[in-house]
């Protein structure tokens, strides 16, 4: 038994030396050392700051534009979600907002907005508590008309 110990332990720990050095030295750099914070700042770049006022996004010829009141936009409180759709040509009666939380299922939240004017509609609908404490929101836009355009966004607390 100790000529196992002997032989089998040094050339396991020499194997397993080599295998980290080469892991160490090859390393390609497809592991990013700031993960968390880069990923961060990726959905801070792409987040719309509905606290401020309406957002907006083109798609195609039209300009789709999200407010939500009142402000700030919290969670678990009554909301006023209004779209303004130009040029508002050939839509229909109601439009469907899908409220969603990127990478998280929260179960089915839409909201039905009904056409207010000519190119405004108008809903109320409720954006829930993540029980994790997460705040990024998507709101989308169900149209194929429109293309279902994407905001997203944090809520306050």
């Amino acid at each position: 038994m100790k000529l196992f110990f002997y032989i089998v332990y040094p050339i396991f720990f020499f194997a397993m030396g080599c295998g980290i050095y080469v892991a160490y030295t090859t390393a390609d750099g497809l592991v990013d050392s700031n993960y968390y914070e880069n990923s961060t700042h990726y959905f801070q770049i792409k987040e719309s700051n509905i606290h401020k006022g309406p957002c907006s996004v083109t798609v195609g010829q039209r300009t789709v534009r999200l407010n939500i009141e009142p402000k700030p936009v919290r969670a678990m409180k009554e909301l006023t979600f209004s779209v303004t759709v130009t040029p508002c040509d050939k839509l229909p009666e109601t439009l469907l907002l899908d409220l969603s939380m990127p990478g998280m299922q929260m179960g089915k939240n839409q909201v039905t907005l009904v056409k207010k004017s000519a190119c405004r509609y108008e809903g109320k609908g409720i954006i829930v508590r993540c029980m994790s404490g997460r705040t990024l929101w998507q709101v989308t836009i169900l149209s194929d008309e429109l293309k279902n355009p994407a905001f997203t966004f944090n809520v306050r607390e």
